[in-house]
């Protein structure tokens, strides 16, 4: 079961081959073929798809600090509410996206034909020309966008299992950080190069460039996206494949998408993995929104424009060797003592900013930890992919309810514990920090209560089948005892 399983002994070098091992040897060639099939069609269309979300997600932020703020004199808490624009929609759509994204007939075209439209409204918004258009386009891309993340997820959980499916969570995710950087860069360039040209800002020119990428790869999609086992089959999967990959998911106890009616919310409500996972979502949302915002304490210090854009994007490289190294080794090792660690992390990081007033070399290690954190998300939604794999329409039920309701605390929260401006404003937030600090505990505690919770149903579990055949065991015995005495008793009486 992946990182559930207890630590295994390796040696450095037995590490480093297994952190790479990605093919073993033990599976037959077909099988070791169709995976490589899947990591080239799945992998290439989720990272490139990831990267483009987040690309275009966090350029707003880079415009902001790149003239968007003095060009349309935003000097209050605007920024909030484009953020809480965006999250309201994410919020709205992501349960009804995951919902559809469960149906194999829609799984293959829904995240391509998505990509597309947010593409164009990303394009679209080099023409905005003030601030209740820009709240207006960033609704409309969170709505596109809603069912992205966690339908990634759910798709990855849907072919691969194990070790497996931990490995491609972690090199998936790893697109999110590398969005995040490559935007800072972009709009870097963008204002340095192509400020003025054709009468506009750089920071409108960062839509642009944004633009014309999404729409090519997302196109892309249309190719060489599988969906799920039982979509349409893609051209590069045989019928052999397709089997395979079905006999897969039977042996590793995977349930195929079934039914979709009343009954998954019944059965989904009367089990403990939706409130416990959705809880540590809370606390991931609630723990990870400040850590982004290094770009606004170096304003506030008097750094470059350029400076702005690229000295956080050391988080964000961090972020990327976090998010794959760290839930690679939660395939290997107990995912708790990754979480221990990294959660450990972030909490010294909140201390500091909590503190504030410590020497700058200090500060810039505290923000810069935080993108130990990258592998926070992928561990936990491994987790929720591998301990409810026996159920395919729960599993898209609570991975949308936890990106529903944890993001719906993006929707005010931002405004009471971290607001744009005043005594208590960015970066300083000193009701912030203090709760960010509450919530990263939390987010351990919750997630390592779901391990123990799990290991304890699965031996209760394991014990009742035990002894179910034990009984079974027994019955046959006395069945068979009692066949023999009926036996000796006819033989009595021909005798």
């Amino acid at each position: 079961m992946g990182e559930l399983k207890p630590g295994k002994r390796l040696s450095p070098l037995g590490l480093f081959k297994e952190v790479f091992n990605w093919y073993p040897s033990e599976l037959a060639a077909a099988e070791r073929k169709l995976l490589f099939k899947l990591d080239t069609s799945i992998l290439t269309f989720a990272c490139l798809c990831f990267f483009i979300k987040f690309l275009d997600q966090t350029n707003i932020s880079n415009a902001y600090v790149s003239g968007l703020k003095e060009d349309f004199s935003l000097y209050g808490d605007e920024l909030n509410y484009i953020n809480v624009c965006y999250f309201t929609a994410y919020v709205i759509f992501q349960v009804p996206g995951m919902l559809l994204m469960s149906r194999p007939r829609l799984a293959r075209w829904l995240l391509p034909t998505l990509e597309v439209l947010w593409g164009i409204v990303t394009f679209a918004q080099c023409r905005v020309t003030n601030i209740q258009q820009i709240y207006a386009c960033r609704f409309i891309i969170g709505m596109l966008e809603a069912p992205v993340f966690a339908g990634t997820h759910f798709i990855l959980g849907s072919w691969y299992s194990g070790p497996e499916l931990f490995k491609r969570a972690g090199t998936w995710f790893v697109c999110n950080p590398l969005g995040t950087m490559v935007s800072g860069y972009l709009q870097a360039a963008a204002y340095t190069n192509l400020s003025g040209v054709y009468g506009m800002p750089g920071w409108k020119w960062l839509f642009i460039i944004d633009g014309v990428i999404t729409v090519p790869c997302a196109l892309l999609g249309f190719w060489v996206f599988p969906g799920v086992p039982d979509s349409p089959k893609v051209f590069f999967l045989t019928d052999a494949d397709v089997t395979l990959a079905k006999q897969r998911l039977e042996r590793s106890g995977i349930r195929r998408p079934g039914k979709l009616d009343f009954d998954v919310f019944k059965r989904t409500l009367s089990r403990w993995h939706i409130y416990v996972f959705v809880f540590c979502y809370i606390c991931m949302i609630i723990s990870s929104y400040p850590a982004g915002y290094m770009n606004l304490w170096l304003k506030s210090e008097g750094y470059s424009v350029q400076q702005i854009n690229t000295l956080p994007t050391v988080t964000s490289a961090i972020n990327i060797v976090a998010s794959w190294l760290g839930t690679t080794l939660a395939a290997i090792y107990p995912s708790w003592v990754i979480y221990s660690i990294v959660e450990g992390a972030c909490i010294f990081s909140s201390l500091v900013m909590i503190i504030w007033n410590v020497p700058k070399p200090l500060k810039f290690v505290a923000w810069y930890l935080f993108g130990l954190a990258g592998c926070a998300s992928p561990i936990l939604y491994s987790t929720v992919n591998t301990i409810v794999k026996g159920d395919s329409e729960e599993r898209a039920l609570i991975m949308g309810s936890m990106m529903t309701i944890g993001y719906s605390f993006n929707v005010w929260v931002p405004l009471l514990l971290f607001p744009t401006a005043g005594p208590d404003g960015a970066p300083r937030w000193r009701k912030g920090w203090p709760v960010t600090l509450v919530f990263f505990f939390l987010l351990w505690a919750g997630f390592v209560t779901a391990i123990v919770v799990h290991k304890k149903r699965e031996k209760k579990r394991l014990a009742n089948l035990t002894e179910t055949a034990s009984d079974s065991n027994d019955a046959e015995s006395n069945d068979a005892g009692s066949a023999v005495g009926v036996i000796a008793d006819v033989v009595d009486v021909k005798k």
